[in-house]
């Protein structure tokens, strides 16, 4: 994966969303291991107060959420576009039970996508995520990462809302075939 540098003397991009998810007291985050997401869970597992937590699926990631708030704590979920399909029917959950949901979504199918399969998921994310009545956000370069976490953290938290962030594939970085 070819990950975008920050400038120098620029804060990393991830940096800042790592921030804005220890201002926002998250306590939990479930992940399925991503590349995109490689720092910002290396920052999690390394952060005595949050617990990183391995899923087997995305889909995992909601009851995690779930549980996180009846227990009192704040989750927050990392997965990348195409994990998204895994969870339209969980997501319901969210809607009904009205907890707040963060996911953190790297995208896939974008920019200088190498695989074609990562395609039709990545075109469909956001619309996935609205027809589930999740509000969605996004963050093109890395002077808008964190900000925009942070306001996704806020929404969801204040207004009992789901949020998702959609990281695009030029903020990431191009992924390339490596043989």
């Amino acid at each position: 994966m070819s990950e975008r540098a920050p400038s120098p003397g620029a804060p990393d991009w991830r940096d800042e969303i790592f921030a804005a998810l220890k201002s926002a007291d998250i306590r939990q985050v479930g992940y399925v291991p991503d590349a995109g997401h490689s720092r910002l869970i290396e920052l999690c597992q390394a952060d005595p107060e949050i617990r990183a937590i391995t899923l087997t699926s995305e889909e995992e990631g909601i009851g995690l959420a779930a549980g996180a708030w009846l227990g009192g704590q704040r989750a927050a979920l990392l997965m990348q576009s195409s994990g998204v399909g895994n969870c339209v029917n969980m997501l319901s959950l969210a809607k009904a039970c009205r907890f707040p949901l963060v996911l953190l979504v790297t995208m896939r199918g974008e920019w200088a996508e190498f695989n074609p399969w990562q395609v039709a998921m990545g075109t469909k994310t956001q619309a996935a995520l609205e027809l589930m009545d999740v509000l969605v956000y996004r963050a093109e370069v890395p002077e808008d990462a964190g900000e925009t976490v942070a306001a996704a953290l806020d929404i969801a938290f204040n207004g009992g809302l789901a949020a998702a962030v959609l990281l695009s594939q030029r903020l990431i970085g191009a992924k390339r075939w490596v043989k």
